[in-house]
């Protein structure tokens, strides 16, 4: 069955409010851990988790920092407006360039009282140290669901970065029904979160600690970093019938050459991503590949992944290490050390995977494509799964606890 003629109703389960985790843990690596192997399950937790994976194994983790997107803006009125910056307009290339632009920047948003948004502009003061700075904002156009805003600042030694730091709020998922509060700002990043551009957390590296680190690296399991920027797509709820009627959201991937050379020599052992946004972000490459082979002049602004070239790309015969080795000869070819491009993969029942053995994840929400993710790891045993972890107190979704699933 091509995943297009998947039903959602087939992907859900009952999850009550009081399952799902409102807060972190007091410590990262307490959390439980669910280890599903050749159809056994059994659970530990993630402090103990370097005794669940083989030596020379290679876990990759999603660097990504969740920036404060959300800005209140209070007019003299008392009505507040809430803009939430979703990712940058179309004219910079990546987030990074978005990220870096002083003075001025444009940004498509989502805006929370936008009727009564009647002035051309709507203003803020932004404390950024002894400074006080303004902050500006003005719609430029309505585009589907989102505006293009037109942010200004009265700085330009100041970045868009810097602004955000300051004026900005960090934007907890919805399902929590709670404000961000102080702790957030640290519990909702990962300790090893590096690059500035998610609205959302790759929540399954949460987890992780200094301790368990050390605890992988005494078993000779290697650790290496790519980025992928969440969207606030991640959240998007699958509302068609079909799957075939769900626009998946695209998102910024950046992948170093070394990190490519680096998978292609653990292709021989278990290569694990954690969290979805790595295992999206690896089995991307693949296809990458595939179209650096299946046109060796390929532009960059034309190698991207689109939510179907999995299922519809012709790839018989293209090995992983084929792929691999391919994107790496085009990559030197243009003189690319850093690929930075988008993905739209779904990966969904029907998907072959590539590259990952295994995916460390949390568990998620009910007709969720993140649930179809798991599906397409291990089949209908996700059901007997998550029937384990509501049976065994497990907490659920971003602040929750997670599981080690093998293929």
């Amino acid at each position: 069955m091509h995943p297009k003629d998947l039903q959602i109703k087939d992907f859900t389960y009952s999850l009550p409010d009081e399952r799902i985790a409102k807060y972190p843990l007091a410590s990262r690596d307490q959390s439980k851990l669910l280890i599903y192997k050749e159809k056994e399950i059994h659970k530990s937790v993630y402090q103990h988790i370097a005794n669940e994976i083989p030596e020379k194994s290679l876990l990759l983790f999603n660097n990504t920092k969740v920036v404060e997107a959300r800005i209140l803006f209070q007019k003299t009125s008392g009505a507040t407006i809430e803009i939430f910056c979703l990712e940058p307009d179309d004219r910079y290339p990546d987030i990074t360039k978005a990220m870096i632009q002083k003075g001025k920047v444009f940004w498509k948003c989502l805006v929370g009282g936008a009727k009564k948004w009647k002035e051309l502009q709507i203003f803020k003061t932004v404390l950024l140290g002894e400074k006080t700075i303004i902050l500006s904002a003005e719609r430029k156009e309505q585009i589907h669901d989102y505006y293009l805003i037109e942010f200004n600042w009265d700085d330009t030694n100041l970045s868009f970065a810097e602004i955000l730091h300051s004026a900005g709020l960090i934007p907890l998922p919805p399902y929590l029904n709670r404000h961000a509060e102080a702790s957030d700002a640290d519990r909702y990043q990962t300790i090893y979160a590096k690059y500035d551009g998610s609205v959302a957390a790759p929540t399954a590296g949460l987890h992780f600690t200094e301790t368990v680190f050390k605890q992988l690296d005494a078993k000779y399991i290697e650790r290496a970093y790519l980025t992928l920027h969440v969207g606030a797509g991640t959240f998007k709820p699958v509302k068609a019938e079909k799957i075939e009627g769900h626009e998946m959201h695209a998102e910024y991937i950046e992948v170093s050459e070394a990190l490519i050379g680096k998978i292609i020599d653990h292709l021989d052992h278990p290569i694990i991503p954690v969290g979805t946004t790595s295992m999206r972000t690896i089995e991307s490459l693949y296809w990458l590949g595939v179209k650096t082979i299946l046109n060796s002049n390929i532009a960059l602004s034309e190698l991207v992944i689109n939510q179907w070239d999995p299922y519809e790309l012709d790839a018989a015969g293209i090995t992983t290490s084929t792929a691999l080795n391919a994107l790496i000869s085009w990559m030197k070819k243009n003189e690319i050390e850093l690929l930075i491009t988008k993905t739209q993969i779904i990966i969904a029942p029907g998907y072959t995977f590539k590259i990952a053995k295994a995916l460390i994840t949390n568990f998620h929400q009910p007709q969720s494509t993140l649930l179809l993710l798991v599906s397409a790891l291990i089949g209908d045993e996700w059901k007997r799964v998550y029937k384990y972890a509501m049976q065994n107190d497990f907490r659920f979704l971003s602040y929750g606890d997670g599981c080690l699933l093998w293929i």
